[in-house]
């Protein structure tokens, strides 16, 4: 059996920054002196704290497209995905926060398993070229090169994170052009076709996506990408449709009531919580007592 390819070999920190770029650009911001330039050269963890956040904005633009997907309304993902409504959706719902919250928070997710899927995930997404903002370092202006950075450390990989860059590589697979664009995520920039296609192949389960997937993951997991894959697509597809008609984006825990009235309920005409009907409340038929028969 083809043993899975070695993780990252670490790298002293002036080697790494020199081979992302790091101590060059610095070395040009001292005029060619050999003076330390004003600004410190971020180290590793620095340069992590610069990619963590956009990571996670990445994975919640993903389910906010998937949220549209589910549900369109008035929000700009759903006009990108060219089904815009009158009214609000699963964006303003926040279905695409709940996914996220409840993958990260709820969903057994070992490392053991995500560091693994995470690497596998790197080649993908180097092959389909997908872009970052260019606010980051221009090293670090592509998925692949973001990731790699994470795995570096001892980051912790959210499910979410690697559930949306699953999406982002098929969805760069089913329409090339997605791997740069309005959004942060490849998925999002679909129409509501290609959305539906990315669907498609987690369902049948892409061949060559699989392989390369299976190859990394750690015994006795090898050999069941295929059915993690259509598990991962049918439940992303229900929690997100059940984020739609929850009360997650108006529920105020401190108060335990909802601070407005829930997409779900103006979408569905539910006229709000009820105490009961009149004919249930009490004994039947004004019965005052229960008497059973020997």
């Amino acid at each position: 059996m083809t043993e899975p390819p070695p993780p990252f070999p670490p790298l002293p920190r002036r080697v790494f920054l020199a081979r992302t770029g790091v101590l060059g650009a610095a070395a040009g911001l001292t005029g060619g002196h050999g003076r330390a330039a004003a600004a410190p050269v971020p180290g590793v963890e620095e340069l992590i704290g610069l990619v963590r956040p956009v990571l996670a904005r990445l994975a919640l633009d993903t389910f906010r497209g998937l949220a549209a997907f589910a549900l369109p309304g008035d929000d700009a993902y759903s006009r990108a995905q060219g089904t815009p409504r009158g009214r609000a959706g699963g964006v303003a719902a926040e279905a695409g926060d709940l996914v996220v919250a409840s993958l990260d928070r709820l969903v057994p997710f070992p490392q053991e398993v995500a560091r693994p899927l995470t690497m596998a995930l790197v080649t993908a997404a180097a092959d389909a070229g997908i872009g970052l903002p260019r606010q980051l370092p221009p090293e670090l202006g592509r998925l692949d090169a973001a990731l790699r950075l994470l795995l570096r450390g001892d980051e912790k990989i959210p499910l979410s994170l690697v559930a949306a860059v699953l999406l982002g590589v098929l969805a760069a697979q089913v329409n090339p052009a997605a791997a740069n664009g309005l959004f942060l995520s490849p998925f999002s920039r679909l129409s509501y076709r290609d959305k539906a296609r990315v669907f498609e192949l987690l369902e049948h389960t892409d061949s060559d996506l699989v392989a390369l997937l299976d190859t990394h993951l750690p015994q006795p997991l090898r050999g069941s990408v295929s059915g993690l894959l259509k598990y991962l697509g049918s439940g992303l597809l229900s929690l997100v449709t059940f984020g739609c008609f929850t009360e997650h984006a108006v529920w105020d825990a401190g108060r335990r009531d909802i601070t407005a009235l829930p997409v779900g309920w103006r979408l569905t005409g539910y006229d709000g919580r009820t105490d009961g009907l009149d004919d249930f409340k009490g004994y039947y038929q004004g019965r005052k007592e229960a008497v059973g028969r020997a």
